[in-house]
């Protein structure tokens, strides 16, 4: 049975900690009082939720708002972080992998996302690994929108008539 008391729970400690903090003007948590920080709470409230509610649904939101919060936290703190879209996707494939382990939903998401998420963070490294198909890989390389496109419409409207 699912505890619906964790969420409101967590987030009341969490903010009321935040707001604690924030009054009593500390300069040792003074960088971390702002709105990556209020993510991260939620995302917790959602983590705990799901996981010790057992409401595996709420895995997903938990690692998402969770992993956004400590990207903005971290990305101007560390040098070796990388600031790019591939960052969001791999956090959003990683919300869906660890839900999957609970549900055994969501596997074909998250591999999907973590696939993309590696092409568009290692897209340098990867295009050098083509370098004698560059030529080719180059002129094809405009249309994989396109190709994400149709991907999508074979999976919305070919793939259910079935």
């Amino acid at each position: 049975m699912k505890n619906q008391r964790i969420f409101p729970g967590i987030i009341l400690i969490g903010f009321g900690i935040f707001f604690f903090l924030q009054q009593a003007n500390l300069p040792l948590f003074a960088e971390f009082m702002t709105w990556p920080t209020i993510l991260m709470i939620v995302g917790i409230a959602f983590l705990c939720q799901g996981y010790g509610g057992k409401d595996y649904e709420s895995i997903l939101p938990g690692v998402i708002l969770t992993g956004f919060g400590f990207h903005f936290h971290v990305v101007n703190r560390l040098s070796i972080w990388p600031n790019a879209l591939g960052v969001f996707i791999l956090i959003i494939a990683l919300g869906f992998l660890l839900r999957y382990q609970k549900t055994r939903n969501g596997l074909f998401q998250g591999v999907l996302f973590l696939s993309l998420s590696g092409l568009l963070l290692f897209y340098n490294q990867v295009m050098s690994w083509f370098g004698l198909l560059e030529h080719n890989i180059t002129a094809y390389s405009k249309f994989w929108p396109v190709a994400l496109i149709l991907v999508g419409i074979y999976l919305l409207f070919l793939k259910s008539k079935k």
